[in-house]
């Protein structure tokens, strides 16, 4: 009786424990990798490879997003996810896929910054093309509060530049402020009103400096520089 109890604990034990180890695999699925940034935008495998096919079934996505002014958004069959523009960090998605093409792009670069991997029975789509090389992106920011700040597109501050062409996402936080942008050969600023977001492409064919500030609040602090250099 004894060893008909032991028996009957030990397959007991035994079906739990399958139990739970399915039910983690259903939970996680197989693990992918997406990535954007101003290096470009990928899905990629356990290995670091790639995405072109994938089997059907569920899928743990981590997606990296490493810029404020791009984002990454993953559509196909039943699926629609995506990080916002803004956002700068790690997210993650548990997303079912079926049989079909999926498309992976930046919302606000569509054509320059996507992807595609197939799933099931769809063809294996073509490489995208190599993306054209783009000017280098900073990001100048006044207020909301008294603070002026100009980072690159990976939240660092600028204090040096190379002569070359420039795309400046402004962002102008607050209507008691502006964003005034003064190097030689540039000059542009956004109203005291306005508040919102503009992009301006800026050449820096020579050596100087690029003054950043707000006009209205200049002698209070709100005002930087980078030194410009060959």
């Amino acid at each position: 009786m004894r060893r008909s109890l032991v028996v009957a604990a030990l397959l007991l034990a035994g079906v739990l424990l399958g139990a739970s180890r399915s039910s983690a695999g259903q939970t996680q699925g197989t693990a992918l990798f997406g990535s954007i940034g101003d290096a470009g935008i990928t899905v990629t495998d356990s290995q670091g490879a790639r995405v072109t096919h994938l089997d059907p079934g569920s899928y743990h996505l981590t997606v990296n997003d490493q810029s404020d002014f791009h984002n990454f958004h993953l559509q196909g069959p039943g699926v629609d996810v995506t990080t916002g523009v803004e956002f700068i960090g790690k997210l993650t998605f548990d997303v079912n896929l079926s049989d079909g093409t999926y498309i992976y792009i930046c919302d606000v670069h569509p054509m320059s910054l996507r992807g595609s991997f197939a799933v099931g029975n769809a063809p294996t789509p073509e490489p995208s093309p190599a993306p054209k090389p783009s000017p280098a992106k900073l990001v100048l920011t006044s207020g909301p509060g008294f603070s002026i700040k100009l980072k690159t597109s990976a939240g660092k501050a600028v204090k040096t530049l190379k002569t070359g062409t420039y795309t400046v996402v402004v962002r102008d936080r607050s209507a008691s402020h502006n964003a005034h942008v003064i190097a030689p050969g540039f000059n542009r600023a956004t109203t005291v009103p306005f508040v919102g977001t503009k992009t301006w492409k800026v050449k820096l064919a020579k050596p100087g400096a690029l003054r950043y500030q707000c006009d209205i609040h200049a002698a209070e602090g709100m005002r930087g520089s980078a030194k410009i250099v060959r």
